[in-house]
């Protein structure tokens, strides 16, 4: 892949005030893509944004909170106002809620979980399905864990909501597969250095799993590929 090479694409990131998903809005803008930068907290984006702008790349800043009523509905209805389509659509948000066994699973928090990294996953592929149908090149791509294959104990509450997001992005891709040119794979990145994995894991070492910036390298080498729909792999390049 060579540099700019996804120049002229747009390309929506999920969750890219921090972590994997900002790691991999830069990636993507260094490519030449135009990034529209989506999540809750509107001064990490702006931060993320001007990271972009620094390196000469581009990006648009779309604050919405995936829970949050037609949140999503607004933001794809601001996105077409803007572009003719969607080139890349990379659904990296999502929650963890308290580790806890099955029995005490906090029902409040366990909704929040189910709504951001289920049906705002639904609610993605139904309000973007039109505008990355309008693309030459459309590729979906989806963060997973390897909880949702191989659940633990105490992980049941986040490994069911994951389980449940593959199954949507799987069935997604065969839908698309024979009548449009949208190329889903899903993604588990494996142990990185993020927010999200301090807390589940909070006595390691941040230093003794790998950045996000190494996960960020291969989604936009992957987005890169001719790979066939309903693909899958994981990132264990270690540290």
């Amino acid at each position: 892949m060579t540099d700019k090479s996804f120049a002229d694409q747009v390309a929506l990131v999920t969750g890219s005030s921090r972590g994997i998903g900002a790691a991999t809005a830069l990636a993507l803008a260094a490519a030449g893509a135009h990034v529209v930068l989506t999540g809750r907290d509107t001064k990490a984006l702006e931060a993320v944004e001007e990271r972009i702008y620094q390196s000469g790349g581009s990006a648009t800043i779309a604050p919405v909170d995936l829970v949050e009523p037609d949140g999503i509905a607004r933001l794809a209805t601001a996105v077409s106002q803007r572009w003719d389509r969607l080139d890349i659509l990379v659904i990296n948000a999502a929650i963890l809620p308290e580790l806890t066994s099955v029995a005490d699973i906090d029902q409040k928090a366990f909704n929040k979980a189910l709504t951001t990294n289920v049906l705002a996953t639904q609610a993605l592929i139904a309000n973007f399905d039109p505008l990355l149908r309008k693309s030459a090149n459309a590729r979906v791509i989806g963060m997973t864990s390897s909880q949702s294959s191989k659940p633990r104990a105490f992980w049941g509450a986040y490994a069911a909501t994951k389980a449940a997001f593959e199954v949507l992005l799987d069935c997604y891709a065969q839908e698309v597969a024979k009548v449009s040119k949208i190329r889903v794979a899903i993604v588990n990145p494996g142990a990185t250095r993020t927010a999200m994995r301090a807390r589940a894991y909070p006595g390691e070492a941040p230093e003794s799993v790998k950045p996000p910036e190494v996960v960020a390298g291969r989604l936009v080498a992957l987005l890169g590929e001719q790979f066939v729909t309903g693909h899958r792999e994981s990132v264990n390049q270690p540290v």
